[in-house]
């Protein structure tokens, strides 16, 4: 019960120490600093992954928890300090892994679904439909994986008669750098006026199913740099846990010269994992006016 005890509380104060560099107090801080922003990221990943209901501190909340179960189980079978602190500082980022890991693979998805989006608005527009209601439209007519977004942009738009403020809520909600081109085009139409906006429209989609051919082939073709990544982080962890739950390892990976091994591996595993996964995906598109 000791270890147990020990071990979940290294892994609460390593969270803690987390929470306080990433979610830090900002009421006295300008707007735009780099706090602010890994906030706006964490919303924009929560939302994308279908968990855009779930508050910020349920997440912190989740992942204080995991790193205390964590901690406090690698401490109480290994023995290990070092160790625990690690299991728990895994445990604490493994919502967040989740949840991006979630919202990634729904942006991929999307990828394919928004040149029909901007063809049913080219129809609609060619048709005489108003701006607001080709986009509310999408509700019904869009693709099934983005009409909850659309029917929210149609109540927005029902309520406060603001087209430019429906459109920021809509893009907020799908959170993805191809949204963001499509929904700033349709502000700009709709501020500027003009006959050329099918036209931009049918660029733009022809722009976009490029793109999302050359990054599908490049993505299939990456993906054993991917997968040899992670085979090659894991292996020598799942080594180190084999020869942990013999007690004379336990002793010495507890002497400053284990730490230091354990955390050296650790530091190393981290740069190369990031290093593989660098060469092997396309650098992510920016958002637009956020």
């Amino acid at each position: 019960m000791i270890a147990i005890a020990l071990g979940t509380l290294l892994g609460l104060g390593g969270v803690l120490i987390v929470v306080s560099l990433v979610f830090p107090h900002t009421t006295i801080l300008p707007k735009r600093t780099t706090q602010g922003r890994l906030a706006r990221e964490l919303r924009t990943r929560l939302s994308l992954s279908g968990l855009g209901m779930v508050p910020v501190p349920a997440i912190i909340a989740a992942c204080v928890l995991l790193a205390g179960v964590a901690g406090g189980v690698v401490q109480a079978v290994f023995e290990i300090v070092v160790l625990s602190l690690l299991a728990a500082l895994g445990g604490a980022l493994t919502p967040l892994l989740i949840v991006t890991w979630r919202a990634r693979a729904t942006r991929r998805a999307h990828r394919m679904l928004w040149p029909d989006v901007v063809d049913h608005l080219v129809s609609s527009i060619r048709a005489g439909t108003a701006l607001p209601e080709a986009v509310a439209q999408l509700a019904d007519a869009g693709p099934d994986a983005l009409r909850a977004s659309f029917r929210g942009f149609a109540r927005d738009y029902r309520t406060s008669a603001s087209f430019g403020g429906a459109l920021d809520r809509l893009k907020n909600d799908l959170g993805d750098p191809v949204a963001d081109r499509i929904i700033e085009t349709l502000k700009m139409a709709r501020d500027v006026g003009g006959t050329e906006l099918p036209g931009v429209l049918r660029s733009l989609s022809a722009a976009i199913r490029e793109d999302s051919g050359v990054r599908s082939e490049v993505d299939a073709r990456q993906s054993w740099v991917r997968n040899a990544a992670k085979l090659g982080v894991a292996a020598p962890w799942l080594i180190l846990f084999l020869l942990a739950s013999r007690p004379e390892a336990a002793a010495a990976y507890n002497s400053p010269i284990g730490i230091t091994v354990i955390v050296a591996g650790a530091v190393i595993s981290v740069v190369a994992y990031r290093f593989m996964l660098a060469l092997g995906r396309l650098p992510e598109e920016r958002r637009w006016f956020r």
